[in-house]
């Protein structure tokens, strides 16, 4: 089972979501490599996708410091300091800089790393996570209401209580369904 349970958050949000409670049971997409690629594949167009094998190792170790910081900063709390200085370190094994051509009559930038596949990803995401932590709607994360989920999501709307409608919203909705219609036989 690799389905990818949400993407579409904050690239750091969608990190942390890479491990869920989904109905089957618990699920991590950087377990292995096929949920990994899954991962990787939903998230086209937002990440780098790496051309060579990446240690899951250490890209498990950095979701683990990203949802530390971020469950913190969300509530208000000071992140660890570990968490942090791991983010901050692999935001420096592999800097971004911008690398000019001339190419097609036009001077062209391109975003270079330096590096192996597993530092520039793990680059890549840590400023994705600088970005959401420094920002002021990190306050305004939500962890799902849904029963045994643990997704979280920044809400485009006020009201938002679920990672997705479809997932846990009409879970829940059922639930209360048949719980008035249970009540009101008795």
């Amino acid at each position: 089972m690799n389905t990818v349970p949400l993407v579409g958050e904050p690239l750091a949000l969608d990190l942390v979501n890479t491990r869920a409670h989904t109905p089957e049971g618990e699920l991590d997409l950087l377990d292995d490599e096929a949920g990994f690629q899954a991962w990787i594949d939903a998230e086209r167009g937002r990440l780098t996708p790496p051309h060579a094998p990446i240690e899951l190792g250490a890209l498990r170790s950095l979701r683990a410091h990203v949802s530390d910081a971020v469950e913190h900063a969300r509530v208000g709390t000071p992140p660890p300091p570990a968490a942090l200085a791991a983010i901050g370190e692999a935001q420096r094994a592999a800097p971004a800089h911008r690398e000019l051509v001339w190419a097609d009559g036009a001077v062209i930038a391109s975003v270079r790393r330096p590096g192996d596949a597993t530092a520039r990803l793990l680059a890549e995401l840590a400023e994705a996570a600088a970005e959401l932590l420094t920002d002021p709607a990190i306050g305004k994360v939500h962890r799902c209401e849904g029963p045994d989920c643990r997704l979280l999501f920044l809400p485009a709307h006020p009201r938002r209580r679920w990672c997705s409608p479809a997932r846990c919203g009409n879970r829940v909705r059922v639930a209360r369904y048949y719980q008035r219609h249970r009540d009101s036989a008795s």
